[in-house]
Formats: C-alpha cells, structure tokens, sequence
C-alpha cells in the first residue's frame, strides 16, 4: 500500500535535555503561529512534571502544547501509540490553518512518528518477569552472552548493561521464537505508515562541556524546585515505584534516595552523572535522522532566518 503523503508544512525542533528547547521553541511559536507537539517519552505522563521539565502553565496557556498530560503513570505507553497520536495531532492542527511544531527529546518516538516503527511482539508478563529474576541471578554479561546466541545482530547494537533493551530483546525470542533483529528487517521492508514531504527538521547542539554545565544546573533547579516532594506525592497517590514512568532519570533516583540505596549526596552526584550520559544517547539517536540541520543553540538568528526561509518557499495547503 503507498503510504500517505503528508505536504502540509511541520517544523521540527529537537536537542538534549537541558539545551534551551523551551524557549526557542516558544519564540518560533509566536513568530510563526504554531501548535507545539511535545516528543516527550515522560511529558506525557500527569502529575509528573518538575522531573520532566513540562512548560509552565502560563506557557501552555499562551501556546497550545499538545501530548503533554494524557496518561496516568501506571499506564502503558510507548512510541507505536505515540506515532498515532501524534498524526492524529498534526491532522488537527492543519485541519485550523497552523503548524505544528514537534519538540522534544525522545530520537525514538520522533523516528516512529516520521519513519514508522515495528509494531512488536506483546508483551507478555510471565516471560518478562522470569528474564528479570534471571537478569537478578546471573547478571547481565549472562543475559547478554545468552541474546549474542540467539540474536548476534541484537547483541551487536545492544550494550550490555542496557537492562531494558535487553530484556526486550531477549523477551521477543522466548515468545514469538523469532530473533528481534528479523522482526525489524521484515517490518522494514513493510512499512507504510506515513510520508512527510514538508519537514523542516532542526536539531540543537552545543560545546559539550557547556551542556554539561546547563545539565548540572537543571538538575539543581529541579531539585531545589521540590522534586523530591512530587516523587513522594506520586508514591502517597498509591502509584507503584517499580512503574516503568519511575524507571526514568530524576524519579528512579529520588525513589533510590527515598528507599534508602543512596545518601542525598550520592543521589544529587548520580543523577547528574546519568542525565550526561542520557544526553549522549539523545545524540545517538537523533544522529539516525538523516533530514536533521543542526545549529548552535546561541545561533538564534540564523534558526529564525532558515525558518523564515523555508516558509517563504512553503504553503498550507
């Protein structure tokens, strides 16, 4: 089947945490009247927000931001229903005449979104919690030495320590007997999903140790901003802390914090030290989008100018 072309014009906007895609995307907002997308894997969950540094309410007020606050953490929610609702989003948006702008971190559901994804193997608990037990007993040079058996293509690309990519890989085995590697060939060359011919696709970038210093300070401002407090409203809300929405940067540290695996100052070092490398790993994957221009984050201008040129040379309709 051919898949649907959307012509339509989308403004693309993405970097690591901590950059300054906020603003930026705020002034392109107002400069250009648009709806920003949020590509966010943790935005997306309500009640957690000073860990997943969401635009204040004042900013959502000024600007529609849209996929931000749509599930309960102890929902499920992954970069295949991203995909379709962020196209559902999009259609909306162009249905009233504005542009929508995607901004975010999360290279994975950005890649769903524009190239489609593997829909996967479902999830099945039973396999997965006994992968988790064995992962508990035999470590993970076992677990990775067992994929390299059954999936040496998988193995190659996964790291060993990367305990959920892992799992997952080795999880698609036990069940569909299939190594996850082929289901991605196959899906390949199957795809249909989606084709945008009127992206404008931005990346944000900067010296590395400049964004080391803007990740520290974030890091700070979150905490000083009463992440702790928000952690254990969650927790006193009844939500478990083995959630896979606490399984990411910021909450799983308070929770290790709050369990008493680390002291504050060990729990303020580590997450830190994890945001950079998360950091890293953001770049690894938007470096897969092959339609992505990168500017210094300070060269305002010059974004605002290719901008204004790409409109220039686009339509609505």
């Amino acid at each position: 089947m051919t898949p649907e072309i959307i012509k339509k014009p989308c403004l693309v906007l993405v970097g690591p945490t901590a950059i300054g895609k906020t603003d930026l995307s705020l002034t392109i907002a107002r400069r250009y009247d648009c709806e920003i997308v949020s590509v966010d894997s943790m935005q997306v969950y309500r009640h957690m927000d000073i860990g997943t540094a969401k635009a204040s309410t004042s900013e959502r007020a000024e600007i529609p931001h849209h996929l931000i606050d749509i599930v309960d953490p102890d929902e499920n929610y992954d970069a295949a229903r991203f995909a379709i609702d962020g196209l559902h989003v999009i259609r909306d948006i162009h249905s009233r005449g504005k542009i929508p702008l995607l901004t975010g971190g999360t290279g994975l559901y950005l890649r769903a979104l524009l190239e489609g994804i593997f829909p996967g193997v479902p999830v099945d608990e039973k396999t997965r919690q006994m992968l988790k037990e064995k992962l508990l007993t035999e470590g993970h040079s076992k677990l990775h030495e067992e994929l390299s058996l059954c999936d040496s293509i998988s193995a190659k690309k996964i790291h060993t320590n990367d305990s959920q990519r892992l799992l997952r890989a080795l999880e698609v085995f036990y069940v569909s007997g299939v190594p996850l590697s082929e289901h991605l060939a196959s899906h390949k060359k199957q795809t249909e999903g989606v084709l945008f011919t009127n992206a404008l696709q931005m990346g944000l970038t900067t010296d590395r140790k400049i964004l080391y210093q803007r990740i520290n300070k974030r890091c700070d401002i979150m905490l000083d901003n009463g992440l702790e407090d928000e952690v254990r409203k969650l927790l006193a809300m009844g939500y478990d802390p083995e959630l896979k929405a606490f399984g990411s940067i910021g909450y799983r540290h308070i929770i290790n914090y709050i369990k008493g695996h680390w002291t504050k100052d060990e729990m303020v070092r580590l997450l830190a030290r994890d945001t950079r490398r998360y950091a890293k790993r953001q770049y690894t994957w938007f470096s897969k989008l092959t339609e992505l221009q990168w500017f210094d984050v300070d060269e305002k201008q010059k974004i605002l100018q290719t901008v204004d040129n790409w409109f220039a040379k686009t339509t609505l309709k």
